[in-house]
């Protein structure tokens, strides 16, 4: 199984920091998953391959967005405190 998410933002910096902020979770993966993230511009690309379960192959989508949200929300929280 093969899914691209492409998340797009209004900036460039931003992205960068989704992009960092999600990346370190693609270090360690289970056998048979790979995920790569990239920052491309305003776009945050990120591919993931999986060789298994279908319900494993969701729950690491679900782990990534719920990662971005909480990325997203900390970012919109530092931006308003200034």
């Amino acid at each position: 199984m093969q899914a691209t998410i492409v998340l797009k933002y209004s900036d460039a910096k931003t992205a960068e920091t989704i992009a960092k902020a999600v990346s370190p979770d693609n270090v360690q993966t289970p056998s048979g998953l790979s995920i790569t993230t990239i920052n491309n511009d305003c776009r945050v690309v990120t591919d993931i391959i999986y060789e298994g379960k279908i319900a494993t192959f969701i729950a690491t989508i679900d782990d990534l967005l719920f990662s971005v949200s909480t990325a997203e929300k900390t970012l919109q929280t530092i931006q308003q405190s200034k």
